[in-house]
């Protein structure tokens, strides 16, 4: 039955949990827009969560690996914490060394969000709204923000982002969830298959920012175009896998089709992903902290993956990337769909 339901975590977090007639749901915190949990039966009617998360919701205070959560105002890497817009330089809060990553250390992860719920015959949503401040953490202009989570009775879950800002200021909105299809997080993503048109790869340097340079990644450990196994990937065969830790952690520009299919092969659970977003960043878990407590078990390398549908932060910096500047009372607007 479509149904929507709250638990209480402390003083101000709430957990608003969607669920739909075929046994598929989904969990977020109006903390970060964090998603905790997500149910979904494989080929053979075993509903299990796909997602990594938390064992303990304190943990998502400090989550440094940004699991499950929103990110912006620009997810990504932006080169020494600094961009140039209208003949003015910005200086951003910088986390990352001298780098700027994902919308800085009081991000949209960080924030506690408004919150709304709505219910029709066909669906039920969760509407998040935030005004990001003039300056918060460096950027220009007051952003009005409002993300949307839809699940409907056709197993597909729906993440609408809209904004509008009273400066022209750069805005690339993603959801940092790591997925795990074999369920309940029993195998690493090794086995799962992943399939998706790109024409270019933007090259990375030591320290992970893009250097402009985009690879063609036709007959490469980066071609997905006739699908491809991740484990065949998580391994120094290329120098840009051993820069990001001997995996993925790169931005793929889309080609004729913005989706991406990804597979298990031991639950046969399949997961389609369509979006507004011009590219993507591939994220393997290179970097994932292991040891930390999570629903299943403890995190280890490898453990989820992350498909981060967004326009590219090295667009401040380089030509060549889609364009990620909204201008001054423009609508910024963005979807990611999940179908199973």
């Amino acid at each position: 039955m479509l149904k929507i339901t709250t638990k209480n975590i402390q003083s101000k977090w709430t957990e608003f949990t969607l669920t739909n007639d075929h046994d598929m749901s989904v969990s977020i915190l109006n903390f970060g827009g964090i998603i905790t949990n997500m149910m979904v039966p494989d080929q053979h009617g075993n509903t299990e969560n796909i997602v990594l998360g938390y064992n303990n919701y304190a943990d998502y205070e400090k989550n440094a690996n940004y699991i499950g959560a929103q990110v912006g105002r620009v997810a990504g890497r932006i080169k020494d914490g600094r961009f140039y817009l209208n003949g003015s330089r910005y200086e951003l809060a910088k986390n990352e060394g001298r780098h700027h990553l994902h919308g800085g250390p009081n991000g949209l992860h960080q924030v506690i969000w408004e919150a709304d719920t709505y219910q029709s015959e066909h669906e039920v949503s969760l509407v998040l709204t935030h005004t990001s401040k003039h300056f918060d953490n460096g950027y220009p202009g007051n952003l009005e923000l409002a993300i949307t989570y839809s699940l409907n009775n056709t197993n597909e879950l729906t993440l609408d982002y809209r904004g509008k800002s009273d400066q022209d200021t750069p805005v690339a909105l993603t959801n940092h969830t790591y997925f795990n299809l074999s369920g309940n997080m029993k195998n690493t993503v090794h086995d799962h298959q992943v399939q998706f048109d790109s024409h270019y790869v933007a090259e990375l340097d030591e320290e992970l920012m893009p250097t402009g340079h985009l690879i063609e990644p036709i007959d490469t450990p980066f071609d997905f175009r006739n699908g491809r196994l991740l484990g065949k990937g998580l391994k120094p065969e290329t120098a840009q896998q051993k820069i990001a830790g001997n995996g993925y952690d790169h931005y793929f520009m889309f080609g004729n089709e913005r989706a991406v299919t990804v597979s298990e092969s031991n639950t046969e659970r399949t997961m389609k992903i369509h979006t507004s977003e011009p590219g993507m960043v591939l994220y393997t878990a290179n970097g994932l902290d292991e040891g930390l407590k999570l629903n299943e078990g403890l995190s280890q390398k490898y453990a989820g993956v992350c498909f981060e549908a967004q326009a590219h932060p090295a667009a401040l910096h380089h030509e060549g990337f889609p364009n990620v500047i909204v201008e001054a009372g423009e609508t910024y607007r963005s979807y990611i769909t999940y179908s199973f």
